[in-house]
């Protein structure tokens, strides 16, 4: 079977293409398709390719003690290999797992100015503190977030073609509703990415053989590669309770409140103890965090508690592997999920908002009677979004929209397993188009 195609791929024969580019930091969790993606890239590409691991080849981890001119970096290469060709124009340069050594970083300014080579990094960034990176090389390189595959890479990989994506778009942009056929096929597609999630190696697996088997072995060893690397990388920090707060995700999810408390992670343990364990785990792209606002109103980012917020798994097959065996064959034939269901919903549809580009936000007033799943924005508008797992009313929709107070909301959005169809006051849109939401509000 043929490679699998990925969003990325277009994004770096644009860069390449790009006068004026700069050295590009592509980041993102483990195990989501980084490297392969690059060095297909550059084979297709360049002449020479010189690679650099900096986990795997301790060799070069002191490229950069002479200093940054690049020409003192390539003769410390060179001596550690001869073989590697630097010709101008011609070379990509691809230092991968740059967490493992922080002074390449500080390179990018050099390679940046001296224009002879391009240059590409990677890693996860776990363990690292970003900022680090970025006072290191600010306005010297380009970043590309990578995530896990989504639901549109997905449908290249089972093999839908472009036009056909193109038309699930047209039906969302002129509010024309699906035919059973249509809409019975598309609803199994998505319900198969929601167990299988979107892991390269679990996706390629599912499609060359056309079933499940296997596919939860894969998961389960990625969460616990996930905790190795925890225990490996959690410098300064507490790695226990990193990992305490990595268990309890899917405890969260499965509570009607899903707020993070940290007294639920450890008996008596104290906020100040979890100072920047949060933040770790999602500068390691595992899982990713939402806001709840003050009000909702405009601006969405200067209007939230830090201090409330709910987790989620960046990638919604990794939650399907923390639960238990079953639980797997029970999402398949969607059945049993109880409070589970709407968590595994809210976490398939947070991954989509973060994957087009959103931060994280919901809403729920003290007294607990209005509550939003999440909000996006238009041009002049907030939106409401509501994750329906069950065809519930929609009380909250109705209040923020028909609410005096609620100046800046003019509409709402509800993802189901409905139709398409606006009743004057939202839209209701079927699951698997919520991968084309951004794209929907910008032509809309």
């Amino acid at each position: 079977m043929e490679r699998l195609r990925r969003k990325i791929d277009q994004y770096l024969i644009e860069w390449k293409n790009d006068p004026d580019k700069k050295p590009l930091i592509v980041k993102g969790a483990r195990q989501i398709g980084k490297t392969e993606a690059i060095e297909h890239f550059a084979k297709k590409y360049y002449k020479n390719i010189i690679e650099i691991n900096f986990a795997l080849q301790k060799q070069y981890q002191d490229i950069f003690d002479d200093g940054y001119e690049v020409d003192t970096i390539l003769k410390n290469i060179s001596l550690r290999n001869p073989s590697f060709e630097f010709v101008p124009g011609q070379t990509l340069i691809f230092f991968d797992e740059i967490q493992a050594n922080i002074n390449c970083a500080t390179s990018l300014k050099s390679f940046h100015l001296d224009k002879r080579f391009d240059v590409i990094c990677s890693g996860s960034l776990m363990g690292i503190n970003y900022n680090q990176i970025e006072s290191n090389s600010v306005g010297n390189k380009t970043d590309y977030d990578m995530y896990s595959m989504d639901f549109e890479e997905f449908l290249w990989a089972k093999g839908y073609k472009d036009n056909q994506i193109e038309d699930l778009f047209e039906h969302m942009k002129n509010l024309e509703p699906f035919s059973n056929t249509e809409l019975s096929v598309m609803f199994e597609n998505f319900r198969e990415y929601m167990v299988i999630g979107g892991m390269p190696a679990i996706v390629h697996k599912f499609v060359t053989q056309n079933n499940y088997s296997g596919t939860l072995d894969l998961q389960k060893q990625i969460l616990l590669d996930y905790e190795e690397d925890i225990t490996k990388y959690a410098n300064g920090l507490d790695q226990g309770r990193i990992l305490n707060v990595y268990r309890k995700i899917p405890t969260f999810l499965g509570n009607e409140n899903k707020k993070f408390q940290i007294s639920k992670v450890e008996k008596g343990a104290r906020s100040r103890e979890y100072v920047g364990t949060v933040e770790w785990l999602v500068n390691a792209g595992i899982i990713n965090i939402s806001y709840c606002m003050e009000q909702p109103e405009l601006p969405l980012g200067g209007n939230y508690n830090p201090e409330n917020f709910r987790l989620y798994f960046s990638d919604t097959g990794i939650l399907i592997g923390s639960l238990d065996d079953e639980a797997q064959a029970d999402l398949r034939n969607n059945k049993n999920f109880n409070t589970y269901k709407g968590a595994i919903y809210e976490n398939i549809m947070s991954e989509m908002l973060i994957k087009q580009g959103y931060k994280l936000y919901f809403y729920k007033n003290e007294k607990a009677t209005i509550e939003m799943d999440f909000f996006v924005r238009d041009k002049d508008s907030l939106i409401p979004v509501e994750v329906k797992a069950n065809d519930g009313a929609t009380v909250s929709l109705n209040h923020l929209i028909d609410g005096k107070k609620y100046q800046d909301i003019k509409y709402g959005i509800k993802f189901g397993y409905k139709n398409i169809g606006f009743n004057g006051k939202f839209y209701t849109f079927p699951y698997f188009l919520a991968f084309l939401l951004k794209r929907y509000l910008r032509e809309k």
